[in-house]
């Protein structure tokens, strides 16, 4: 027994050092491509998208940089995650004008951001099930629900800040879609799309539960919670 712990404890140790080397190289990657753009929006003296470059850059680095001093773990894989989101919206969509060249680009990062926001939402509730301290077991059911609702209220929350960007400070960040100039179809296709995504995750997760339940076996969910133990730790 002490020898196959010994066994799991060592892959473990080496998956997540692996995971971190690789977490740690494509944020690199990331970081240098907007660096250079860097350069050459300010050579071109374009000094508000390169101000927004250099934000971008410093919140994708600050959980690599300051690693361990949050007092609650980031697991590298949602970091990763959440940086490329971050990267696609913002620096390629925004700086890089990405939203008006490829028409398609909003509507594919939000249906993105929908399974995303979904699996976060039933990663968060899930773990806080299998929590051995929180006295509460929530069905396979209640769990997709709630990771649903979570995703599609994080969409509208987004759409509520691209609002009030372009309301307050001129952006256009809800873009004219379908000869309509009012970006009121923008907003409404991103929920649409987000809301499925989110559907999708939530019925994905539902099957994993059930699944997970009937045949009692180890998942990648619950390795994610042997390399990460102390997640929700008091």
């Amino acid at each position: 027994m002490l020898g196959m712990r010994r066994v799991k404890e060592a892959e473990l140790s080496e998956s997540g050092w692996t995971a971190s080397r690789l977490h740690f190289i494509l944020m690199l990657i990331l970081e240098v491509v907007m660096l250079i753009e860097l350069i050459v929006l300010t050579g071109a003296g374009r000094l508000l998208p390169a101000f927004v470059t250099i934000a971008l850059m410093s919140v994708i680095a600050a959980p690599v940089i300051f690693k361990g001093r949050f007092g609650v773990p980031i697991p590298s894989e949602l970091h990763f995650f959440a940086a490329l989101f971050i990267f696609a919206t913002l620096f390629l969509g925004e700086v890089q004008g990405f939203y008006h060249k490829l028409w398609w680009w909003d509507l594919a990062l939000h249906g993105f951001s929908g399974v995303l926001l979904g699996l976060l939402g039933f990663m968060f509730v899930y773990l806080v099930n299998e929590n051995e301290t929180v006295d509460v077991r929530m069905k396979p059911s209640f769990v997709a629900l709630f990771a649903f609702f979570f995703a599609v209220g994080m969409g509208t929350i987004w759409e509520i800040f691209e609002f009030s960007m372009d309301e307050l400070f001129g952006f256009d960040m809800q873009k004219a879609m379908f000869g309509d100039p009012s970006g009121l179809t923008d907003t409404m296709w991103d929920l649409i799309v987000d809301t499925i995504g989110s559907a999708l995750m939530a019925g994905l997760g539902w099957l994993y539960m059930r699944r997970a339940k009937r045949e009692r076996t180890d998942h990648w969910l619950r390795r994610f919670v042997d390399r990460y133990p102390n997640l929700f730790a008091d």
